[in-house]
């Protein structure tokens, strides 16, 4: 088998996941840093053309390992306090491994002054990364589709989903076109510099996100927008912690600001064809709101 040159980080998460799959079916070996050997990580391994290697953010020297002979690293971590650090050290341990190309999962409208937490570790990963002479590629995708899937006990137990969205539409993307951009820019050339990014095809409200999902749940889903502060306890309630539950809150006043609404043609462009409507995910996932 012809020798991996690509690594994929967040290999275990969802993106990571879905990004591995596609690399597999293309016939494009890789290696995936995984932190123990589960059922995920092995679930990982067994797809042809993988490699499963041992590695922990918190290890340069396991990241060292994991990155030797690798080319192109795809760079995704959990979202949590220490995300930039993790990252930026991690541009450190690639740029002494002799790494040539990162492509990095950001977050669309990603700059060091936003008011969005999440937006400024992204950006500020990303001028590490530039600083570091490695050549880069940023995919900065929209919210996604699948965190939908955040709502479902509610959406389940009460026919309702509840957030600080206000009446803006936001430009909602499936995480199968992140990866599948993810994937063309590890596997192909000429993405160097470039930032993508990445939309679904129509800009959606939540309310109309509830109209779709009662039509293809044949039951009424209400959306209810409630305040910060209430959102804020139901997060906390739900096990988030303080900084994740408080960056969500500033995501959604930046979408509820109607700052997500633009459409990008990326996925059509990158991909070859039109990037997946929320017509199409929830035909595909409402047996999980059943």
């Amino acid at each position: 088998m012809k020798q991996a040159n690509i690594l994929i980080t967040g290999a275990t998460g969802n993106i990571g996941t879905t990004l591995a799959k596609q690399l597999s079916a293309q016939g494009i070996p890789f290696r995936a840093m995984v932190r123990t050997t589960d059922d995920q990580a092995r679930a990982l391994h067994a797809l042809p053309g993988a490699e499963a290697v041992i590695g922990d953010f918190n290890n340069p020297d396991s990241v060292a390992s994991a990155l030797q002979g690798i080319e192109k690293a795809f760079l995704l971590t959990n979202s949590s306090e220490q995300a930039e650090k993790l990252q930026s050290d991690f541009v450190d341990v690639a740029r002494h491994a002799g790494v040539q190309h990162i492509v990095k999962l950001s977050q669309l409208h990603a700059a060091p002054q936003s008011p969005v937490r999440f937006l400024r570790y992204h950006a500020a990963v990303e001028q590490k990364i530039r600083e570091s002479g490695i050549d880069y590629t940023f995919l900065r995708p929209n919210l996604f589709m699948q965190g939908l899937l955040g709502f479902r006990d509610p959406i389940i137990q009460q026919g309702k989903f509840f957030a600080t969205a206000g009446e803006a539409p936001i430009s909602l993307v499936d995480i199968r076109d992140i990866a599948e951009i993810a994937a063309t820019a590890l596997s192909t050339p000429g993405h160097a510099g470039k930032i993508y990014d990445i939309t679904g095809p129509e800009s959606l409200t939540h309310q109309e996100l509830a109209t779709k999902l009662s039509i293809a749940l044949g039951r009424t889903i209400t959306y209810v927008n409630v305040s910060p502060d209430q959102l804020l306890q139901a997060l906390l309630q739900a096990g988030f912690p303080l900084w994740q539950a408080e960056g969500l809150i500033e995501d959604y006043a930046h979408y509820a600001r109607g700052e997500a609404a633009a459409i990008s043609p990326a996925v059509q462009q990158l991909t070859g064809h039109a990037p997946r409507n929320f017509d199409h995910f929830i035909q595909e996932y409402a047996a999980l709101f059943a």
